[in-house]
């Protein structure tokens, strides 16, 4: 049985009260190369995983495992892969997630939002046209650069916020329009859309 943490967006002062004792007290505790780094001022000692199905193989061996997850481990996260892997889930603890944090930063209500992960995953761009605010997750492929210009190739305009490296020391905040270039400064970004719709 698996215990799944979310560790927010990477700074340790987002964690959760309760997610800092379940590293504490945890036997055994994976962590990707990203995560193991950043909270290594809380505990020392973390299995790195490099992989999703890496994982797996762990909750076979041990009895008290953790896993922490990158955000908050439901939205777009571990825990909908670890499920279709059959793997039994003890308890999932919610971490802050990016794009939590970035609206924040622009003091943007996000009710409304539609959520489009492209995170590893295929998703049409198309969608941006029927929303007034679309809220994305990157990744190297997804580049802010990449959405920016196929955005305005779709004929939708408005404005592209883009968080990179939230929460992080060199965390960068950029506005631009679409269609315009900027540079991608981190893989680890978020982007959320204003759409002039007609």
């Amino acid at each position: 049985m698996i215990t799944v943490a979310g560790v927010g967006p990477g700074n340790p002062k987002y964690l959760t009260v309760e997610v800092k004792e379940a590293i504490e007290k945890a036997e055994c505790v994976l962590a990707f190369g990203r995560v193991s780094k950043s909270l290594s001022s809380i505990r020392k000692g973390f299995i790195q995983v490099n992989r999703v199905d890496e994982i797996i193989k762990y909750t076979n061996i041990h009895e008290d495992l953790l896993l922490l997850a990158s955000g908050d481990p439901n939205f777009y996260g571990v825990v909908e892969f670890l499920k279709r892997k059959n793997v039994l889930i003890k308890r999932v603890l919610p971490g802050i997630s990016s794009f939590q944090y970035m609206v924040s930063k622009l003091e943007k209500s996000w009710q409304n939002a539609k959520f489009v992960s492209l995170h590893g995953r295929e998703e049409s761009l198309e969608e941006v046209r029927e929303n007034n605010l679309v809220i994305m997750l990157t990744d190297k492929e997804n580049s802010p650069s990449y959405i920016s210009k196929k955005l305005s190739t779709l004929g939708i305009k408005g404005t592209m916020y883009i968080g990179f490296n939230l929460s992080y020391a060199d965390e960068e905040i950029i506005k631009i329009n679409i269609g315009e270039e900027v540079e991608d400064i981190s893989t680890l970004s978020v982007v959320v859309i204003e759409n002039e719709m007609d």
